[in-house]
């Protein structure tokens, strides 16, 4: 995976290869299928590439279908579902080996002013004060720690606490919650899209993992079977992916062998500048 805020950039810059139709490339990895962050934000990138640049993602709604194959580049196809005065709305496929992997349906709005309010940013240790993940992953998986590190190189990320048994959050509301600092590790160009196109990659990196919360298992664990079956995110306000997020995660249910799980990401001043969900597949392997 990118081990750089350049390597993540590049992976994010998608090649033209005919109208309403492009090409990402695959990063070095020894993941065994596509990282569904990945795909999610190429193809926000392939759907914004076809709208006028005055228009600013808002909102984003997918499903995975298959696993991808990391061997091979993804093409993603853009249909043009509506252009209007104030909203352009895209519908994009991620294929591979002739077969879809992937839907996206991206909405795209020209600013404008308007009503203004959000819930108030929990409080929370800052990231100085919070445990480094890498160190974290060590202590729960160390014959893991070292690819996991490698992996996610471009990103760094905090974690707060979470609900579980004599964790560092009880609640009585919300037993299955999770809270962390998240950012890209080097300074990004200062294109919006670049920015909102990182976040979506992070994003699905550990939202499913607070599903799991009070049940005494990681997203990694040897007899967990998990996989990302749909995201969404809505874009509230601007921000920078390379400064500190809080995402502030709660999952509400598990039930079926499946997790849905719900993130705010509040900038490090309290803004509220996104809204994720996420259901994900975390089923036990018998």
């Amino acid at each position: 995976m990118p081990s750089s805020a350049e390597e993540l950039a590049g992976l994010l810059d998608l090649e033209t290869i005919d109208v309403n139709l492009f090409r990402g490339t695959q990063p070095d990895t020894l993941l065994q299928r596509v990282f569904g962050g990945q795909v999610a934000a190429q193809a926000l990138v392939a759907g914004a590439r076809t709208v006028d640049d005055a228009l600013v993602v808002h909102s984003l709604h997918s499903y995975f279908l298959r696993p991808g194959d990391t061997a091979v580049p993804i093409v993603y196809d853009v249909e043009r579902i509506r252009d209007g005065r104030s909203f352009s709305t895209r519908r994009i496929a991620a294929r591979q080996h002739g077969r879809a992997i992937y839907y996206m349906t991206a909405s795209f709005q020209i600013p404008e002013d308007g009503f203004d309010h959000q819930d108030a940013m929990p409080e929370v240790a800052s990231p100085e004060e919070s445990v480094d993940m890498g160190e974290l992953f060590r202590q729960r998986s160390p014959d893991n720690a070292e690819e996991w590190l490698r992996e996610w190189a471009a990103l760094e990320l905090r974690y707060v606490g979470d609900s579980r048994p004599g964790g560092s959050m009880p609640s009585t509301e919300h037993p299955s919650q999770a809270r962390l600092w998240i950012r890209v590790g080097e300074r990004l160009d200062d294109e919006p899209l670049l920015h909102q196109a990182a976040f979506t990659y992070a994003s699905d990196m550990t939202l499913l993992g607070s599903t799991l919360v009070p049940h005494g298992m990681h997203i990694s664990h040897p007899k967990l079977q998990s996989a990302s079956l749909d995201h969404t995110i809505w874009f509230h306000r601007a921000f920078r992916a390379d400064e500190w997020l809080l995402y502030d995660q709660v999952a509400p249910s598990a039930s079926g062998g499946r997790g849905l799980a719900i993130g705010r990401l509040f900038t490090r001043e309290g803004t509220l500048v996104a809204t994720v969900a996420q259901e994900g597949l975390i089923r036990i392997r018998r």
